[in-house]
């Protein structure tokens, strides 16, 4: 298992820090501008460039290169919304999202508001619909911005200290404990489980909407202003 592990990590770390921070920034701008989270989730990417990080400096600046591709992808989610509407969801695009899944971001977003900006970010397929959603809705950008700001940084800082934390465990054993490699191994499925029960906390939550349809549309009357 430690040669596996070694390889891998390896190969990630080979990545030079500036190139690999770059693609991890990229990648999570596009995952969300242009859908490409719904093929692969940007949680697994950033986790897998997180094992690399060697240094406090590139501990942060990794930190910072997903928080801000995160958010310029939510702002061209959102602006995509706007300025096209509907149309996206006529488009060839939107139809093979599905349109179960539009109302559903949909009726979350006016359901709960912000608070629907702030979870999205956690939940897949959310994450990718919900600020085209609000784009189409009458949220402005500075309260869809201060919601999924904060979000950003959470999940970016929540993801990074995982990948990274569990590669530094591995590092500082895998010369004295013949069997650092499963305890690499555990750690990252203890995480991964413990953010799965939260994500379903989560996504219950997202949906306790369904139970409200008689309730009318809940956006605070100063997000609109």
């Amino acid at each position: 298992m430690n040669e596996i592990l070694d390889g891998i990590l390896s190969f990630v770390e080979g990545v030079p820090p500036v190139l690999r921070i770059l693609i991890t920034g990229i990648f999570v701008m596009l995952e969300t501008s242009a859908l490409i989270g719904f093929i692969v989730p940007g949680d697994t990417v950033v986790l897998v460039s997180s094992t690399g990080v060697t240094s406090a400096i590139q501990f942060l600046f990794t930190i910072v290169a997903v928080v801000a591709g995160a958010l310029v992808g939510e702002s061209i989610g959102f602006w995509l919304g706007r300025i096209f509407g509907p149309k996206l969801r006529a488009s060839w695009l939107g139809r093979q999202i599905g349109e179960d899944r539009w109302d559903k971001a949909d009726r979350f977003v006016k359901r709960r508001g912000g608070i629907a900006v702030f979870i999205s970010r956690f939940l897949p397929v959310f994450h990718s619909l919900v600020p085209l959603t609000v784009g189409m809705s009458i949220m402005r950008y500075r309260t869809f911005m201060a919601w999924t700001t904060p979000a950003c940084i959470t999940w970016a800082f929540l993801y990074v200290s995982i990948g990274s934390g569990a590669a530094e465990t591995y590092r500082d054993l895998q010369t004295s404990v013949e069997s650092a490699g499963w305890i690499f191994i555990a750690i990252v499925v203890a995480s991964v489980l413990l953010i799965a029960v939260i994500k379903h906390v989560l996504h219950r939550y997202a949906q306790s909407h369904e139970a409200t349809e008689s309730i009318e549309v809940v956006i605070p009357e100063h997000e609109t202003r």
